[in-house]
């Protein structure tokens, strides 16, 4: 199962480090592109101040399939140049289009059997890539169905409700300031701005605020598999419903009991508190299988007989 070192050239020629993992056997294979969640990620789906080690369980299990994987540090993290807070949210949908032609375009890889794996963030970008180009299969990790201002307002609500006592008094205040805060970015014009105090990325939140991704969730020609986990607080699991419903012909959803939206299994209240401790375990073992199963199944994944197998075989 080797790891190979991959650069993908963005469209504005900005070089996206990555990492290709190929399986063992003989080339072309399928393959998915990993695309993660929001902020400074790298190709694990790390910063430096919070690892997840995402990607790596996730490419390990396909290879072990027979699926290969890209996964890529965002610009401005890991070894991609740039500057994160002055990424909008639709460059990091182009990013991830341009990731996926690359990694479509090797020759050790099937080209029509390419699929998608978002998480978070990634899963819109997932969405958007579904139904806009030929890919096999999309699968979508705790992504969300409904108009991004929507879902940040939604978060925030869910996310309070998490806290102690003393910080859930306080909600109607913290409701205001919050309503501030988005007027204020929705007024900005520049890509970064300073909104109570803290520099953001100010592109990204006003793009992200105004995308729907119920748009490309019912323009999807291609199998879906959405999984949200009943402890995610950050996404609402009832928008499964809606991606269900949304998707033409439907999409394979599943409500994983215990799972957060880090995809670790928590048997605790959920909460944002609950991140530090829950991953130092492992991504959710059920999770990887079931990714894994699907997408061997609509990539047509196919044993291949290796060279001693094919000459010992009968004629």
């Amino acid at each position: 199962m080797p790891d190979i070192d991959m650069t993908v050239a963005a469209d504005d020629g900005t070089p996206l480090a990555g990492t290709l993992t190929l399986p063992a056997g003989p080339s072309p294979h399928p393959a998915v592109l990993l695309l993660h969640g929001s902020g400074p990620l790298d190709r694990d789906g790390n910063t430096p101040k919070l690892v997840m080690d995402l990607a790596r369980p996730m490419a390990e299990a396909l290879a072990a399939a027979g699926i290969a994987t890209l996964r890529y540090d965002r610009r401005g993290a890991g070894s991609t140049p740039g500057d994160w807070r002055a990424s909008g949210f639709t460059d990091n949908r182009e990013d991830a289009a341009a990731a996926l032609r690359a990694l479509a375009a090797r020759p050790d890889i099937r080209a029509e059997a390419v699929g998608v794996v978002g998480h978070s963030e990634g899963a819109l970008h997932a969405m958007a890539l579904a139904s806009r180009t030929d890919v096999r299969a999309a699968v979508l990790l705790a992504g969300f169905a409904c108009l991004g201002e929507d879902a940040f307002r939604r978060q925030g609500r869910s996310v309070v409700r998490t806290m102690p006592l003393p910080v859930r008094l306080l909600r109607r205040p913290l409701g205001v300031l919050g309503n501030r805060a988005l007027s204020r970015v929705k007024k900005t014009r520049t890509d970064t701005a300073r909104i109570a105090g803290l520099k953001v990325n100010a592109r990204w939140m006003r793009e992200m605020l105004v995308h729907d991704s119920r748009d490309d969730l019912a323009a999807i020609r291609t199998p879906v598999l959405a999984i949200t986990g009943l402890k995610d607080v950050q996404v609402d699991p009832a928008d499964l419903d809606v991606i269900e419903r949304l998707v033409p012909g439907g999409a394979e959803t599943h409500r994983a009991a215990d799972l957060t939206h880090v995809l670790r299994r928590d048997s605790g209240a959920p909460g944002l508190s609950a991140y530090r401790r829950i991953l130092r375990e492992p991504v959710d073992a059920d999770l990887l299988a079931r990714v894994t199963s699907w997408l061997t199944l609509h990539l047509a994944v196919t044993s291949q007989a290796s060279p001693a197998e094919e000459t010992s075989a009968p004629s």
